[in-house]
């Protein structure tokens, strides 16, 4: 075993599975401590010390020096100490190494076992810490398994396996074994199950993500998303402000022909994204954050938070979204509360929104159902 062919299959070890070679000395020792300890049954104090460039393996037990030896395996007399060096004294540590010849079959085979366990352990260290700087961030992955509530997902360039509930997936995924998605690591967390990845496609940071991959003016602070809202699957709405005076933040975002936003639209499966320039004006911002609706008149109470909107009537469903969505979404975008009347007195009500009317509207239950 102690021969220079045993550490060079370590040193190739190393380099199969990536380990720092000081850590991998350092299990491998205390395995060999462990095995020995065990296969010789002994009480000592001993460790295995390892040297690569020598391509040794030495053993050595440890014994306290003390006036009265209580414990002979851990103890030994000043008498006995000062016959192997002169300079002991009481409390000096004595190592003295010890044969290997005991260090037989059984020992090698039960250091394998345990150098095998402190590989993995190793191992899933090394990939914890890869996986864990890529929290907060987009990855790509394959889809490996489904069952009822959850997609399991191969998280590209490691071996460990991402979580993607129900809640964090997009009503119109429609997923099947093999298909390349693109997640947002929401959370990385270690229980008794192992390392869990959860995944998802819902969270606001996957479309803000998303943007800045294909918006290099995004990435380097020429515009800044300023806020974003979002109900997945159905609508994202996010405010942007230029850096520069003579920058459009708007069209920076779109790209040319559309070609930047429609590649996130895309990855989200025709979910609909209003991009508005910020204001700091809240009539204007409350304008535009209504888009696509066009906005006939608008005052503001600043100190109230709210904000009084007429749309066109041939408008107003628009404005208000299926289930309320795009006036929600308006509302969380600016902090406003908003109320929605058409050119006709008419009422609409929803969280944000309080209008009153005379006019004959008809919502089904899910209108508010949805609200709710």
């Amino acid at each position: 075993m102690v021969n220079k062919d045993f550490f060079e299959a370590l040193k190739d070890l190393q380099a199969e599975k990536g380990i720092n070679e000081e850590v991998f000395i350092a299990a491998l020792e205390q395995a060999l401590t462990a095995a020995y300890k065990k296969n010789s049954g002994m009480a000592k104090n001993a460790q295995v010390k390892l040297n690569p460039e020598k391509n040794t393996i030495k053993i050595y037990s440890y014994r306290t020096v003390v006036s009265e030896v209580e414990d002979p395996d851990k103890e030994l007399s000043l008498e006995e100490a000062k016959q192997i060096k002169h300079s002991y004294k009481v409390g000096d540590i004595v190592a003295e190494e010890e044969s290997t010849k005991d260090f037989n079959r059984i020992a090698v085979q039960t250091a394998k076992q345990v150098i095998t366990q402190k590989i993995k352990e190793i191992e899933k260290q090394s990939v914890y810490k890869d996986i864990a700087e890529k929290e907060g961030k987009i990855v790509v992955a394959i889809v490996k398994r489904i069952d009822v509530d959850n997609v399991y997902l191969e998280i590209g360039g490691t071996t460990l396996e991402g979580l993607l509930t129900k809640r964090d997936m997009l009503p119109t995924d429609n997923l099947k074994p093999g298909d390349r998605i693109k997640v947002y690591v929401r959370h990385i967390k270690d229980d008794f199950r192992g390392t869990v990845v959860q995944v998802s496609r819902t969270h606001v940071n996957f479309v803000r993500m998303l943007l800045e991959m294909e918006v290099p003016e995004l990435t380097n602070g020429d515009v800044t998303i300023v806020n974003i809202v979002r109900e997945a699957g159905l609508r994202t709405k996010i405010a942007v402000q230029a850096k520069q005076p003579n920058l459009d933040a708007v069209g920076a975002c779109i790209g040319n022909k559309g070609m930047r936003i429609n590649s996130v639209i895309n990855e989200l499966n025709g979910e609909k994204i209003d991009i508005i320039n910020y204001s700091e004006n809240p009539a204007d911002y409350i304008v535009a954050a209504l888009s696509p609706a066009e906005v006939s008149e608008i005052t503001v109470d600043t100190a109230a938070g709210i904000a009084n909107v007429l749309v066109p009537e041939n408008k107003l469903s628009l404005a208000i979204g299926r289930g309320g969505h795009n006036v929600r979404l308006a509302a969380k975008l600016t902090g406003y509360k908003i109320d929605v009347k058409p050119t006709k007195e008419q009422v609409i009500q929803t969280n944000d929104v309080v209008s009153t009317s005379n006019a004959n509207i008809i919502l089904d239950d899910d209108f508010f159902s949805d609200i709710d």
